[in-house]
């Protein structure tokens, strides 16, 4: 298959911008080109300004600074001959069809012999951009549709013609998937593909339905989210987000694409608040506020919401819904309490749900691309046929029925069944013609989750178990609260090891992997309160031990272990992969040894590994930096790697470790890495670390003291780094070089040192209370 080596993105606004640099997140360079503006002194103003917004922006599409340099800036009335070099050029101009034609046709003069040509368009169809195009142009053209914020929303709608080439298609999807860690969805050509064209309707329902049962905001958002699995932006929160100007554009652009008899049309309204919003400049988060704004008091900043009747504004008070707090996960109660929050419940899923059913086949082939993009696009919990399932597909029918409305077929072959389910162990979707059919994976893509439903664990308890995920490959799995690390989950290791004995038998190593939001926010921290209120010292002492001898046996283990984490993978959660024999992140991982948010230190290894692993660094590299203030710097500032990459930076992912960017093939990766170790696989060399004593000790308490009387460092934060300062220089007196097991031994002094303070005690109740760090 071709390889997409250079890209050009014409358009720096700010879905071609974005799309540039996630570019460069998969290493290729991208050329990075916009009009000349009249009058303007510097030709590549556009493109320069859209570069270096994207150098500040936060968080940003850049998953390292770095990326940045592979961006080269131009204009296209100076530099549309460098198209010739481009793989791949995507356009992303204004949504006007004469300016893209006329573009296209500068872009076929001078454009390589087979190169692809794609629009980010979600507004026009192919057939209207292709047309008066050359024959070859229309060959090699398609649609590439990414979703805002790129680098977080994972939807790209693929959409080809019948003269595109197959294979044009087939590079472009496949260097999305692997490279850029999209989930690629054919469509059809038809108005605004799956996800924008059901996702508006499901907003003009909600908006609709909140206007005439007069619910505020806060009501309104409270149900459109999580008893229906949405983020809790809701409704009025995401069109905040996105702009609520951008509602009407894109409104008006499915009314004139739309046919007569489509719903939508029926459905659409522009209230005459939202365009006096507008007018005023309340926008949303762009603008001077939106739906929810934040105001100055003299008591700081307030929260403030409007009045769907009145547009005035006022303290946003939280939805008190008895309908919304009985209902819990039962969606079906929630649509039928007989109250207005109830009403608005079922209007919006009914008509949302059965809008769903025009898409297929009209746009895709089946039920199984709708709810995808919806999970991708719009980071919905459950698809609108997964929703169905949840209120009951017959339930629904029979209400709908009662009310006079019409049903769609497809919904009366799944009345005494369910759009999903599991067979065999597989897990099966509705098909149109009322059969079932397995949900299919792509080659390289492995998931827990199907693991799960086909087999039964190797080995199991309360928080954690053992799976089977083939090739001689054994998996671990969080299952505790928020995969909080506890005494569970660290026996289940020590059963991990026994089973896979020295790795020449059945089993040939292990991944650590779990499919939650994080990885593990670190140690069950609950306990060292209880066991802190209760004098109870011996039990944090114990499972510190524990951890310690834990995760150093899993690290000299004579098979190889390989962790795959994605989201946060904090404090004792970062410590596991520290000892793995190897790390296949996520790159929307966020790492980090953040006890001393709670009064602590690294307790289980983390700053003994850590510090080997910048020892090996200033070996490696050089550097001007001792490793002991390295590590130093790192552990005491508690601070998170923002991505992947960052990671790396930080030293908590090594060179040696991968990076997968389609969270879909992690567990893959990780399994592959395993297998890639297990043929000649030996376990490392325990370290010998040779530390500077009490000289090192008083050089960091000066630092330390400066930062307390500056006001960078509170009392209690200068006491901890004070301890991590005794375990980093190896204690006061090392008179040889010392071993992991000593280095452990100082980390278990200075945490139970510290875990004894008041203070220490007010900071985990606090995180507890909260979910923030307290500096006392």
């Amino acid at each position: 298959m071709p390889e997409i080596k250079q890209v050009a993105v014409i358009g720096s606004g700010v879905m071609g911008s974005q799309i540039a640099a996630h570019i460069t997140n998969a290493g290729v360079p991208v050329l990075l080109l916009d009009i000349v503006p009249k009058d303007a002194a510097d030709r590549n103003v556009l493109a320069k300004t859209a570069l270096e917004k994207l150098k500040t922006a936060e968080p940003s599409t850049f998953m390292h600074p770095e990326n940045a340099k592979l961006i080269t800036v131009g204009n296209i009335d100076d530099d549309l001959g460098k198209l010739r070099d481009a793989d791949w050029i995507v356009e992303v101009v204004l949504e006007n069809p004469e300016v893209k034609s006329s573009l296209y046709r500068k872009i076929d003069a001078v454009r390589k012999l087979g190169s692809i040509v794609s629009s980010n368009t979600s507004t026009i169809p192919l057939s209207v951009l292709i047309s008066g195009q050359t024959e070859a142009f229309a060959h090699d053209f398609l649609i590439t549709h990414f979703f805002n914020p790129l680098r977080y929303m994972r939807l790209m709608e693929l959409v080809t013609g019948p003269k595109t080439r197959r294979d044009a298609a087939e590079v472009i999807a496949d260097f999305c998937d692997r490279k850029l860690g999209k989930g690629v969805i054919p469509c059809n050509d038809t108005p605004g593909f799956i996800a924008n064209r059901l996702g508006m309707f499901w907003l003009q329902s909600a908006v609709n339905a909140a206007f005439d049962l007069d619910l505020t905001v806060e009501e309104a958002d409270e149900v459109c989210g999580k008893p229906m699995g949405i983020p809790r932006t809701g409704v009025f929160g995401l069109l905040d987000l996105i702009g609520i100007d951008l509602m009407p554009l894109i409104g008006k652009s499915l009314l004139a694409t739309l046919p007569d008899n489509d719903p939508y049309k029926l459905l659409y309204r522009e209230p005459p608040l939202f365009q006096k919003m507008i007018s005023e400049g309340y926008t949303g988060r762009k603008g001077k506020g939106g739906f929810y704004r934040m105001t100055k008091t003299e008591k700081g900043k307030v929260m403030e919401s409007i009045n769907l009747k009145t547009g005035e504004y006022a303290v946003s008070a939280p939805a008190n819904s008895q309908a919304v707090a009985s209902a819990g996960k039962n969606l079906r109660a929630l649509c039928e309490s007989g109250d207005k929050i109830g009403q608005f419940a079922w209007r919006v899923l009914s008509e949302t749900l059965s809008y769903a059913f025009l898409l297929v086949p009209a746009t895709v082939a089946d039920i199984t691309a709708v709810d995808e993009a919806m999970r991708l696009g719009y980071n919905w919990q459950w698809g609108p046929f997964e929703l169905i399932d949840k209120l009951g597909a017959g339930w629904m029918m029979k209400r709908m029925e009662s009310e006079g409305r019409s049903v769609p077929p497809l919904l009366r072959r799944a009345a005494d069944k369910s759009f999903y389910r599991v067979d065999g162990g597989r897990l099966e979707y509705l098909t149109l013609e009322g059969e079932y059919e397995a949900v299919k994976r792509a080659p390289g893509v492995l998931l827990l989750s199907d693991v799960k439903r086909a087999s039964k664990p190797v080995q199991t308890n309360a928080s954690a178990a053992l799976w089977d995920i083939g090739d001689g490959v054994m998996c671990l799995e969080f299952i505790s609260k928020a995969n909080a690390i506890d005494s569970d989950i660290l026996a289940m290791i020590d059963k991990a090891r026994a089973l896979i004995g020295d790795g020449r038998g059945p089993w040939k190593g292990l991944v650590i992997h779990n499919e939650g939001a994080n990885f593990s926010v670190g140690a069950n921290i609950s306990v060292f309160l209880d066991s802190i209120k209760n004098n109870k010292w011996e039990v944090i002492e114990n499972l510190i031990r524990q951890g310690q001898a834990a995760y150093s046996a899993l690290r000299f283990a004579p098979f190889p272990s390989v962790a795959a984490p994605m989201g946060m993978a904090l404090g004792g959660g970062c410590e596991i992969t520290l000892h793995c024999s190897a790390v296949q992140a996520y790159t929307e991982t966020y790492m980090g040894l953040v006890e001393a948010n709670v009064g602590l230190i690294p307790g289980w290894g983390g700053c003994t590994q850590m510090l080997g692993r910048a020892f090996d660094e200033l070996k490696r590299s050089g550097g001007d930096k001792p490793a002991v203030n390295r590590t130093f710097e790192t552990i005491s500032s508690a601070r998170m790697s923002k991505t992947a990459a960052d990671a790396r930076d930080m030293l908590y992912l090594r060179p040696v470790d991968g990076i997968t960017i389609n969270k879909d093939r992690l567990l893959y990766d990780a399994k592959q890495r395993v297998l890639e170790l297990a043929r000649d696989y030996r376990p490392p060399e325990p370290r010998q670390y040779s530390l500077p004593g009490a000289s090192g000790i008083s050089a960091l308490e000066l630092i330390i003291e400066a930062a307390r009387q500056s006001g960078k460092a509170s009392p209690h934060d200068a006491t901890i780094q004070k301890a991590l300062a005794a375990v980093l220089c190896g204690g006061e007196n090392p008179s040889v070089p010392l071993s992991e097991q000593q280095m452990m031994e100082l980390e278990c002094r200075e945490f139970m040192r510290l875990v004894r303070m008041p203070e220490t005690a007010a900071r985990i109740e606090h995180m507890l209370n909260t979910g923030k760090p307290l500096k006392n």
